[in-house]
């Protein structure tokens, strides 16, 4: 048996089972749901592939278990944590399939949060269902950290919207029933005209463009905007407020990219440590080398280390904390550790680690995009030093120093 299969069988570990004092009841309750549906979705893969049909179907998967759910709750604000734990589920068994419970939460939670009730029952009622697929338009060829430079532009005619612009990169686009898009009303204000809409797939002048190949096989395009009509109606908030709803939904959400690096370096260390004890080389385990112990124990402490940081900034915010810096920092360590820990265990792994469809290879692939979308590594850093610098200041001018 290879190690894939092997530890592919026992399933994935969560932080529920060692870090129970972060999480509550509701959480312990999540976690099997969460471990079945990673094995769910490690299936749909293995007979579908990367295709569209394979997204789909990952989507119906997971909102016929009901983890779409988590993006609109009934009462409150989001549960971090269970989103968390069920990234860090996914992520163990696929890549793609964690990209797509993700995108589908980006494309749906300003639906929730800032939609009117026929909005809602329109487009977030059957994209909770898994029965359609939800994407978020945010990104263009020059406009990606930096979003107030976006150049889509919305100009008002008549009781709609004519959209023009580019999107690039856009998670589930070649799939996707509607986007939540933003455009800019009022380029001379900058962001303060940002808006965002809510456009449909076959809305006039919308052009979807994909698959984009990849480092890694998830479901992602590009979309066109050549004068595409939408009705007022399908305005999400109110005009303006677009640079708002896309920060407060990515702030929702860029705790878990933290939580899906976890999920994948859970998995390369497992696949490690196995890997260690049944390959020998010079008459005995490889795992008797002091090096593999080294490498083994580093990556288990950075994993321990990641695990902490993400979760300790998922229960300040369900306690209603900001967590501006805490996500930052839980983000940045996160996948940079990730990207080390899979590293390590493809050298553990050595040719085999390089073979196109081992875990660690497909793992190595997967990893490297989280260190780039929503935040790169190098804003966290903006974001973690401004924050630190800001508090300084105010204490030296609070003691007159």
């Amino acid at each position: 048996m290879t190690p894939s299969s092997a530890v592919l069988r026992r399933g994935p570990q969560l932080s529920t089972d060692d870090l129970d004092f972060l999480f509550e009841a509701s959480h312990q309750a999540l976690a099997p749901g969460a471990r079945e549906a990673a094995q769910a979705v490690d299936e749909v893969e293995q007979r579908l592939g990367a295709s569209d049909e394979g997204a789909r179907a990952t989507i119906a998967e997971l909102g016929k278990r009901g983890f779409f759910r988590h993006f609109a709750p009934e009462r409150g604000a989001i549960d971090l944590r269970a989103l968390c734990l069920t990234r860090e589920a996914l992520a163990w068994a696929s890549g793609g399939a964690d990209s797509l419970f993700a995108v589908q939460g980006l494309g749906s939670y300003p639906i929730h949060a800032h939609g009117t009730a026929e909005q809602k029952r329109r487009w977030l009622a059957p994209a909770l269902a898994g029965a359609t697929v939800a994407a978020f338009g945010l990104t263009e060829p020059e406009a990606g950290t930096d979003v107030a430079s976006m150049r889509t532009t919305a100009r008002r005619e008549g009781e709609g919207w004519v959209l023009d612009g580019e999107k690039v990169y856009i998670s589930n686009a070649p799939v996707a029933d509607h986007v939540v898009l933003f455009a800019n009303a009022d380029p001379a204000a900058g962001r303060k005209g940002i808006t965002a809409f809510v456009v449909h797939r076959g809305a006039p002048g919308l052009e979807v463009s994909g698959q984009i190949p990849m480092v890694a096989d998830h479901s992602i395009g590009a979309l066109a905007l050549r004068g595409c009509r939408v009705p007022d109606e399908q305005r999400l908030g109110a005009v303006g407020e677009g640079f708002a709803i896309a920060m407060g939904t990515l702030d929702n959400f860029r705790v878990t990219v933290g939580a899906a690096a976890c999920g994948m370096a859970r998995r390369a260390l497992q696949e490690a440590t196995h890997r260690a004890v049944v390959r020998h080389q010079f008459g005995k385990a490889i795992a008797e080398q002091q090096q593999i112990q080294a490498y083994l124990a580093d990556m288990s402490a950075e994993l321990d280390a990641a695990r902490l940081l993400v979760f300790r900034a998922a229960l300040l915010r369900d306690r209603g904390a900001s967590i501006t810096q805490e996500a930052a920092v839980a983000k940045m360590f996160a996948t940079e550790a990730a990207q080390r820990i899979i590293d390590r265990a493809l050298q553990i792994h050595g040719g085999l680690g390089v073979v196109r469809g081992v875990a660690v290879e497909r793992l190595y692939r997967e990893i490297r995009a989280l260190r780039i979308y929503e935040g790169t590594t190098e804003i966290q850093r903006v974001v973690i030093a401004t924050r630190l610098l800001q508090a300084e200041r105010a204490r030296q001018k609070e003691e007159g120093t």
